[in-house]
């Protein structure tokens, strides 16, 4: 019944992009708590030393969230594409060799991060002042970083078989959890960033759990087997290369990350890199609905690419850019109305808010184009087209973001690292946005009106 059920060639496009999206729009949302709450909280103690130092880590966990990504959005894409085909068994050796991809990387990660993680941070932007309190977070965050991965790199899966609102609970369970936690650990057992960081990581340990119940259990399509965990040099290929694209995207946040925390902290010191938290803490809010429509759409144009039903996965492309830009216009103009609120959930110091007002709004002043290149890139990932999606993941923020981020102050100070934000957003969105269109879209149109043998 759940195989019939979630068979994605009928019905309507609009509808069924919908009834993914919004449930993984929500667990994108609720994702965000894990990081955002502990913003928010930490940013109430006294100064803004612990909401920097927290801040200076934020690279160093996209890094890990990436590896998750590498192995979670490589294989689940593939596994809708195998599911269209009718080719379930293929499907679950995808996941168990994803599985496997998972651990082995989780396991590496960590031990590579603990051995170098003090010249890391201070690589990456911390003082004297800071470190204490960026190192007290990270080191019992690594320690959780196996939970971390699993729970980020298998969810996908379960949303790829069409049990979005089961996805989104993972997420749910875990955010409560920490919701719950930080507030006991932080302030009434006085274990600070320590205590931002344990809540986090036994929040995504829950979640880790809730996924491998599931994914074991009888009502999924594809099951998590023992029987298809050993890796084949075939399979880790596709994924790692279609995975690559996710990857970069985390590496090369990271990289813009770094950049722009050592820019700031030579052109404006301790008090811009916690600006610079308190604008990426925003983005990650406001960009989760767009992810999360753009990956609810992911499962449905693969399943029907597979199937051979280009209409329908044009139907798809249409739809999802024009609620992704339609959206996106929406929150641009709340973010330039309402700078001072935004900031404000984050932090009560004066100086924070006077100096974020108007690098939140350089941040976001093109903020639409944004949304361009999460369509475009998203569709070339659902689609199987891993190099076209990796160049796009690699073009905004390594070639076009950083470089600028590098030479912008030399004219605007620290302006120029948020006005570097905004061109490349701008140059990166439209040239994935018109690749896409004229690699993918409009060749699709051929190949719907060919006639069939």
């Amino acid at each position: 019944m759940a195989q019939q059920r979630n068979d994605f060639s009928k019905g309507s496009i609009p509808k069924t992009i919908l009834s993914l999206a919004a449930p993984m729009t929500m667990a994108q949302l609720i994702n965000v708590l894990y990081s955002v709450v502990d913003r928010m909280y930490l940013g109430r103690l006294p100064g803004h030393l612990a909401l920097t130092g927290l801040g200076l880590t934020m690279p160093i966990i996209s890094i890990l969230m990436g590896f998750a990504n590498l192995c979670g959005m490589g294989g689940a894409p593939l596994c809708s594409i195998y599911r269209g085909k009718g080719e379930n068994e293929e499907a679950e050796y995808v996941m168990g060799n994803s599985f496997t991809l998972l651990l082995i990387l989780g396991v590496l990660a960590t031990a590579v991060c603990l051995l170098i993680k003090k010249p890391m941070l201070y690589l990456f932007g911390a003082s004297d002042a800071t470190f204490p309190y960026a190192d007290a977070y990270l080191t019992i965050y690594l320690l959780g970083t196996i939970f971390v991965m699993v729970s980020l790199g298998l969810n996908p899966f379960i949303n790829s078989q069409g049990f979005a609102k089961t996805g989104m609970m993972t997420v749910g369970l875990g955010a409560v959890v920490n919701i719950v936690l930080d507030p006991i650990f932080i302030f009434v057992l006085d274990l600070g960033v320590q205590g931002a960081a344990l809540a986090t990581i036994l929040a995504q340990g829950c979640s880790a759990v809730w996924v491998l119940h599931f994914l074991t259990g009888k009502k999924a399509i594809l099951r998590l087997r023992l029987s298809r965990m050993v890796l084949t040099s075939r399979r880790v290929k596709r994924i790692l290369s279609l995975g690559l694209a996710g990857f970069f995207v985390n590496l090369t946040n990271s990289l813009v990350q770094v950049v722009c925390n050592a820019t700031l902290q030579t052109w404006g010191g301790d008090l811009y890199v916690g600006v610079m938290t308190i604008v990426n803490s925003i983005r990650e809010v406001v960009v989760m609905p767009l992810t999360g429509v753009s990956n609810g759409a992911q499962p449905v144009l693969g399943f029907n690419y597979g199937g051979g039903q280009y209409g329908r996965v044009r139907t798809g492309i249409r739809f999802t850019s024009a609620v992704v830009v339609a959206y996106s216009v929406a929150a641009w103009a709340v973010i330039m109305a309402l700078p001072e609120p935004l900031i404000r959930l984050f932090t009560t110091e004066e100086a924070l808010v006077q100096a974020g007002i108007p690098a939140l709004r350089t941040y976001f002043a093109l903020f639409m184009f944004m949304s361009l290149q999460l369509a475009g890139q998203s569709i070339f990932t659902a689609l199987g087209k891993a190099r076209h999606a990796i160049f796009f993941s690699l073009l905004r923020k390594a070639f076009i973001n950083a470089p600028l981020t590098l030479a912008l102050p030399l004219l605007f100070g620290t302006n120029g690292v948020f006005m570097a934000e905004a061109a490349s957003q701008f140059l990166g969105g439209l040239a994935c946005f018109t690749t896409m269109y004229f690699v993918v879209y409009r060749p699709m149109g051929r190949l719907e009106a060919a006639p069939r043998l």
